[in-house]
């Protein structure tokens, strides 16, 4: 929240937060709520641009405050109009968040830690090992960097941003706090006044998180499942041994049923050629979510370097999906869409300095066995 220089980053501060800062020093907190709109509903980072607020009031905060979002790196476009922004936390790590448009509407998919601690392993994310959590400025600043590139301020005007997702780099229920402060700016009408139902926030099973996250906000969930049985799911997405999936499902059935108003969770499977997309998954997935008001999201996986995985063919998608929707699920396949910029699903590798090592041994391991299969390649083609 604050800087080496002592100021307070009032760019991740929520309407609580910013009315007891004005209070503090010796402000109305009605205040809050003009800097707020100046913020986040037209972009504005200079205090000498807020022409309704008393110029002794703006030197008090050029003096104690300041609004600083994460420097931008680079801003790409793909062909098909995905936009990734590569920005720089504090941490000195790079993290990624992409903007994906669609008929009616634009969502933005945010991240909520430099890597990720988590480490599933067919996400080149938790490859890249894991540096820090960010800020809810941080977080926060994503939005409003994307926001200020469209020119859509006032942010109600024209939006561009519509839906947004805490998809992007990192566990959010991991970094609890600061995530949720962001996702109340996104839904605050003096921030950017984002429908509950339009935040998302996907999880891949911190089960305690998602019953304290119930307790203070409403957002809807989507759980990154990616295998039917706790065997599959515990190679998959190695915190499911700590949380299995009955744990898992019930937890997210509480949140779902605490929402009301028939709103569902989303369910998130990404489809590897060979390892979960074959018809028996689908019938154990069938089962698995006979009692779960759900809707799922199938995601043909996207490669990337040394994955070891590759993507199933379309006939195997379309036989999953056919399955699904033969049960009576409500089942779309994720199109892939700005793989050309490397922003599509699961592919979001920013640049961080891992902590973990981990990303330098999953090199090592996979370059190995490169070399180990070379010859015997060789061999083959002779």
């Amino acid at each position: 929240m604050t800087n080496t220089t002592g100021k307070i980053n009032l760019l991740g501060l929520t309407q609580p937060e910013m009315e007891q800062f004005f209070e503090s020093i010796g402000e109305k907190r009605f205040r809050a709520g003009q800097v707020m709109k100046w913020i986040h509903h037209f972009g504005v980072d200079d205090f000498a641009a807020m022409t309704n607020v008393g110029k002794a009031l703006r030197e008090k905060l050029e003096a104690s405050a300041e609004i600083r979002g994460p420097e931008v790196v680079s801003e790409n476009i793909s062909a098909d109009g995905t936009r990734k922004w590569v920005v720089r936390v504090a941490s000195g790590s790079c993290v990624e968040t992409v903007y994906i448009p669609q008929k009616g509407r634009g969502t933005l998919c945010v991240s909520s830690q430099a890597g990720c601690a988590l480490d599933c392993s067919f996400c080149s994310t938790g490859k890249q090992g894991f540096n820090s959590d960010l800020t809810s400025a941080e977080i926060i600043g994503q939005v409003w960097i994307a926001n200020k590139s469209f020119g859509t301020v006032p942010a109600k005007i024209d939006r561009a941003i519509t839906n947004v997702v805490m998809m992007g780099m990192g566990e959010p229920l991991l970094n609890f706090d600061n995530v949720v402060s962001a996702m109340q700016i996104m839904m605050d009408d003096l921030g950017y006044g984002i429908s509950k139902r339009k935040v998302t926030l996907s999880t891949s099973g911190v089960v305690p998180m998602i019953d304290k996250l119930a307790e203070v906000i409403d957002v809807s969930l989507a759980l990154s499942l990616h295998a039917p049985n706790d065997e599959l799911r515990n190679q998959l997405v190695p915190i499911n041994k700590k949380y299995p999936l009955d744990m898992l499902l019930a937890a997210c059935k509480r949140y779902v049923a605490k929402l009301g108003e028939k709103r569902v969770l989303t369910i998130e499977y990404t489809l590897l050629k060979g390892v979960n997309d074959q018809p028996e998954h689908a019938e154990q997935m069938i089962a698995l979510l006979a009692d779960v008001p759900c809707k799922i999201n199938l995601i043909p996986f996207n490669p990337f370097p040394f994955s070891g995985y590759e993507r199933p063919s379309n006939n195997a998608i379309r036989r999953f999906q056919d399955l699904l929707h033969k049960a009576g699920h409500n089942v779309t396949v994720r199109t892939t869409r700005g793989d050309d910029i490397d922003a599509a699903c699961g592919q979001l590798v920013g640049q961080v300095m891992d902590r973990t090592r981990r990303s330098e041994r999953y090199i090592a391991v996979r370059q190995l066995g490169s070399e180990a299969q070379e010859p015997r390649a060789a061999a083959n083609r002779n």
